[in-house]
């Protein structure tokens, strides 16, 4: 069952992610540091560490009512995938050309594991009749969203090295995102363990 702390709410703004280990958090966190604290770090609205985050699928705002047909068509992704690893890869921004608005950091996937989950539970989430991503999938941790244009921290962010780092993922997780002044507030609505073989 979907946590029913969300009975009272006639819609939700959902997404299906993967959650980040306490160690990768914080390798990001001073990731984050190094680069707020540069001259143009206050240009950007950084995120905390507790909210990074892997997105594999943004519902958006979806109905309540929804939640359940939703989670068992991740639970259906999720139970075709086994365990997998990813690991920390090159900076990037959004978008690729003109001003950069997002800053954040790929993931490789050497399994193809991610791969598979994602377009499982794309197909798994269109077989309940939620509409598919036109968008090509690319797995990426937003680290800060730019307020205005940023030349020198777009620059350093990516000459700043990555440590390559690998972690294990054993869950998919659903997510209400609420918006508010300060930020959004994350709160986990499912966890669904990768079962497959």
């Amino acid at each position: 069952m979907i946590n029913r702390a969300t009975d009272e709410a006639k819609s939700l703004r959902v997404f299906c992610a993967i959650a980040l280990p306490d160690a990768t958090r914080a390798r990001l966190a001073e990731r984050i540091g190094r680069l707020r604290a540069s001259p143009q770090g206050f240009a950007a609205r950084w995120e905390r560490s507790e909210k990074l985050h892997l997105t594999l699928k943004f519902l958006g705002e979806i109905e309540a009512s929804r939640l359940d047909a939703l989670r068992s068509a991740a639970e259906r992704a999720a139970m075709s995938v086994a365990p997998f690893e990813l690991t920390l890869a090159g900076p990037g921004v959004f978008p690729p050309r003109g001003a950069a608005r997002v800053l954040w950091l790929g993931l490789g996937d050497p399994s193809g594991r991610l791969a598979h989950l994602q377009a499982s539970l794309e197909d798994e989430c269109h077989k309940v009749g939620f509409p598919r991503e036109a968008r090509p999938f690319r797995p990426h941790i937003t680290l800060a969203r730019l307020r205005n244009p940023a030349p020198q921290l777009v620059k350093l962010h990516l000459e700043l090295p990555v440590e390559t780092e690998r972690f294990a993922v054993h869950e998919m997780v659903i997510m209400r995102s609420e918006l508010r002044p300060e930020g959004a507030r994350y709160t986990e609505l499912a966890a669904l363990p990768l079962r497959g073989e």
